[in-house]
């Protein structure tokens, strides 16, 4: 994007926005790199610390939608504002929590505004640019929460190892504090200013569908594996816990280098963006299940996980913004709840996993479910049919519906 056809505040606006997806995703993931500490000071098993990201995506699941329809009426830069002031309770509550009960309850307060706060980033993020120059500021949006893998969690899991992880859950409670001055400021009041994104360019309720269940299976797969790939590191690749953390820092690389690819690509054509981005999470988990007793093919592996994960991610966002059959808040509502069905489904899938079959299992049954997606995809491109402009759809929800004279209006 350039000066000559978004504003400055424009532009400030989506990169704060793309920060608050930092903040929102490296809260979220922040126990993973601190499994361990977190079960010996609350005195309780890593599995059970694990299930604070699996109830954390559990949340966003359940929530997403109701909230969502909800707060329709409320202004968006009020509602985003609000959501980021649960995020600083939220998380500092997480941080003073003495048992491992109050810690759950406070992960999930955080999580049900995180489940209204991703319906709401990317149309509203879109809305601020031009149309033709939506898809790099949905990449400039998930380009922030590629940045928590490398700057949040591993920044995070250094100092809860250094300083306790209840420094790290302080230190994201005052970033976000900040994040919530900066979005008051920047985001315009007139609700108006939000209407451009309001419906999907190129409605079809089919392709929609579709791209939900893609987006469940690819996301369940990714988890699977990288909700337990702290102790697949120490345990089964034989890395040193002092190692972990670099290790975390090369996969949120990994992950921005796999947005900026699909920032090259996401315009032109973001299916095949996506469809390639779930084809190499496939390779990369069957190459951590194959090699991941050898450190550099394990490492390896999880960068190219990541970068695949994050490349799908910017390509879902745009997508969303096309084929929305009816208004775009409530549709990336529902791409956000399969993303976390994704998580919770993942996460859970890995924890008996652990118990069952062992480590190394979690990488090859992220593999088969990983698999699976790629066939909703072609079936996506195969029964989808074209793309056309103004193609009858229905709508996603009962009262989106409306009469053909009036179906393209923005919904106020």
């Amino acid at each position: 994007m350039n000066d000559r056809d978004v504003s400055i505040r424009a532009l400030a606006a989506v990169a704060v926005l793309s920060l608050s997806t930092f903040a929102y995703v490296t809260t979220e993931a922040l126990p993973i790199g601190l499994l361990t500490p977190i079960a010996e000071s609350l005195q309780t098993t890593p599995a059970a610390a694990g299930l604070l990201v699996t109830g954390y995506g559990f949340v966003v699941v359940v929530l997403t939608v109701p909230l969502t329809r909800l707060a329709r009426g409320v202004g968006r830069r009020r509602l985003l504002v609000g959501l980021l002031g649960v995020l600083v309770l939220g998380t500092l509550g997480s941080a003073l929590a003495p048992t491992y009960a109050l810690l759950f309850t406070s992960r999930a307060l955080t999580a049900a505004a995180q489940a209204l706060f991703w319906a709401l980033v990317v149309p509203v993020g879109a809305s601020l640019v031009p149309e033709r120059l939506r898809g790099r500021a949905v990449t400039i949006l998930f380009a922030g929460s590629s940045l928590a893998g490398v700057l949040g969690v591993p920044a995070g899991t250094w100092v809860g190892q250094q300083a306790g992880w209840r420094v790290a859950f302080v230190g994201m409670s005052a970033f976000a504090l900040g994040l919530l001055v900066l979005v008051s400021v920047l985001l315009p009041s007139e609700q108006g200013a939000y209407d451009g994104a309001r419906t999907g360019t190129r409605p079809d309720a089919r392709r929609y569908r579709l791209l939900l269940a893609t987006t469940a299976l690819a996301v369940t797969g990714a988890y699977a594996a990288f909700t337990y790939v702290e102790p697949f590191l120490l345990q089964v690749s034989g890395l040193h816990s002092g190692e972990v953390s670099p290790v975390l820092l090369v996969r949120g690389l990994a992950g921005v280098a796999g947005v900026a690819l699909a920032s090259l690509l996401v315009d032109r054509n973001a299916w095949l963006t996506g469809f390639l981005a779930v084809g190499l999470e496939a390779a990369a988990l069957l190459t951590q299940y194959l090699g991941g007793t050898q450190p550099v093919v394990a490492v390896t592996a999880v960068a190219l996980s990541a970068g695949a994960l994050a490349a799908f991610a910017a390509a879902l966002g745009t997508r969303v913004l096309e084929v929305a059959p009816g208004s775009t808040d409530l549709a990336a509502a529902g791409s956000s709840t399969a993303f976390n069905v994704g998580i919770t489904v993942g996460a859970l899938f890995g924890s008996g996993l652990l118990s069952s079959t062992g480590l190394r299992s979690v990488a090859l049954a992220g593999f088969a479910v990983t698999a699976v997606a790629l066939v909703a995809q072609l079936l996506e491109q195969r029964n989808g049919g074209g793309l056309r402009r103004g193609t009858p759809t229905r709508g996603f929800a009962r009262e989106e519906r409306r009469p053909p004279a009036v179906a393209a209006a923005p919904h106020r």
